[in-house]
């Protein structure tokens, strides 16, 4: 009896918890409503089966439970070739009334409209870079053998047709309203997947193929990207946006956009120019770029300039240094707007990339052994096991840099100071990572342990 009931009750929290759950779909943002339609299908289907198998079950339990003074004797009935007919035939209905409509979608997901116009999305460990057709409106040829420093996106320099492709290294992209968009998926390194769930469809990203999807935007707004496929330790900070736009907004924000030759024909840094912007630089952050701690001033030589030129932009555009809190960062901020464009801020930090460098004094001490652990499962991936940084996952060097400074900004981090502003991506990721250090030893063991990568 006491199994009957509970039975019952399985059947009817599950049919509650269904309807009353808080999750569920986003609002839909995209043509693809028939998805939608074949999921709630297989939910009704699936669900009439759990609700009727587990209410016969529990009639069952009920109405032939043993009883006393009542003879009540199992039969065995091998073959019944009634109800096996029956439930094959209810098992094939349920089944092709499951299937057949997602064989209806497929077809619809795999047949791009000939009018739709491309995009490439580029994922690694763990970020999003984009690609749109230039004037000629066809994608230049790609692959991971090219990429270097300068060209993240792997794009084919010996392809004319990829010249005019317009290049985003940066997690955010944008569509047009109501216009089908076929996209165009590359992984550089493992597994990842494209992933908006307003748009209700998604794709893998396969190392050494390229993938597809396509869909059309039905209503304007900034959905999150996400990667669906475990990449690594990074996988959950793996996001972008995409911004639908009307058709004329978007035609604006590409033609605002870089093309691949654009960002191969840069002039190079002018040194010179650069030393002589660092002279006011100098007067906290010493003349070699050693930096002052008395000044609040961190060491300055030694990290990459594409990482200076980062944070001075971020700077300038007050993505940092704009926190109430971060009373450093506010002296920083009218500093960095004296080198407010791209060849100022390129200049100035290929001077500092010419400065000697030496290792800063140890201020913090720890139990290093155990900063390597920690280190090591959380840190590496992205700023190397040599604590030297890297282009390809944007992470600046550590190694031979200030341990007081580092202290500072993962405490930063951790309060929000440092990562929280929209434009701060890489900052954001940064806001999820320092959370592997859970007490203030265990900050001072990891920063132990960088200490002693010279």
């Amino acid at each position: 009896m006491a199994i009957a009931v509970v039975l019952v009750l399985l059947v009817v929290g599950s049919v509650v918890f269904h309807f009353a759950s808080p999750w569920w779909f986003t609002e839909i943002a995209s043509h693809w409503s028939n998805i939608d339609f074949t999921i709630n299908l297989t939910f009704w289907v699936t669900g009439t089966v759990f609700v009727l198998v587990n209410l016969f079950l529990a009639w069952s339990v009920y109405r032939y439970r043993q009883r006393k003074g009542a003879e009540h004797k199992a039969v065995y009935e091998p073959e019944n070739a009634r109800l096996e007919t029956g439930l094959t035939l209810i098992t094939t209905v349920g089944v092709a009334a499951m299937l057949a409509p997602g064989l209806f979608v497929w077809a619809q997901f795999v047949t791009v409209p000939e009018e739709a116009t491309e995009f490439e999305a580029f994922a690694s460990q763990w970020q999003w870079s984009f690609r749109y057709p230039g004037a000629d409106g066809q994608l230049g040829t790609a692959d991971i053998n090219h990429i270097t420093e300068t060209n993240p996106w792997g794009v084919n320099p010996d392809d004319p047709n990829g010249q005019d492709d317009i290049v985003i290294k940066q997690p955010y992209m944008a569509l047009p309203l109501n216009q089908p968009t076929k996209a165009l998926l590359r992984s550089r390194d493992v597994l990842h997947n494209y992933t908006v769930p307003q748009f209700r469809v998604k794709m893998d990203m396969v190392p050494g193929m390229v993938s597809y999807m396509w869909i059309e935007p039905t209503r304007t707004g900034v959905f999150e990207i996400l990667c669906e496929q475990y990449c690594g330790l990074g996988h959950h900070i793996m996001r972008a946006r995409v911004e639908v736009m009307e058709p004329r907004d978007f035609e604006n924000w590409l033609a605002e956009q870089p093309t691949f030759a654009e960002t191969q024909s840069r002039a190079p840094a002018n040194v010179t120019a650069g030393q002589q912007s660092y002279a006011v630089c100098a007067s906290c952050h010493g003349q070699n770029g050693e930096g002052n701690r008395a000044m609040n001033a961190p060491k300055l030589a030694g990290l990459q300039p594409w990482y200076i030129e980062r944070q001075l932009r971020y700077y300038s555009e007050g993505v940092r240094g704009a926190d109430p809190e971060d009373s450093f960062g506010q002296m920083m901020a009218p500093m960095a707007n004296m080198v407010n464009t791209e060849t100022a801020r390129r200049n100035v930090a290929a001077y500092i990339e010419t400065l000697p460098v030496t290792p800063a004094a140890t201020t913090i001490s720890g139990d290093a052994e155990r900063g390597q652990r920690i280190y090591t499962a959380n840190c590496a991936a992205c700023h190397g096991a040599d604590g030297k940084g890297s282009w390809a996952t944007d992470a600046p060097a550590l190694a031979g840099m200030d341990d007081w400074y580092m202290a500072l900004q993962l405490e930063n981090y951790r309060s929000g100071v440092r990562g929280a502003h929209r434009e701060d991506d890489y900052g954001y990721q940064m806001t999820s990572m320092v959370k592997a250090m859970r007490t203030a030893q265990q900050q001072d063991d990891v920063i132990a342990y960088i200490n002693t990568l010279r």
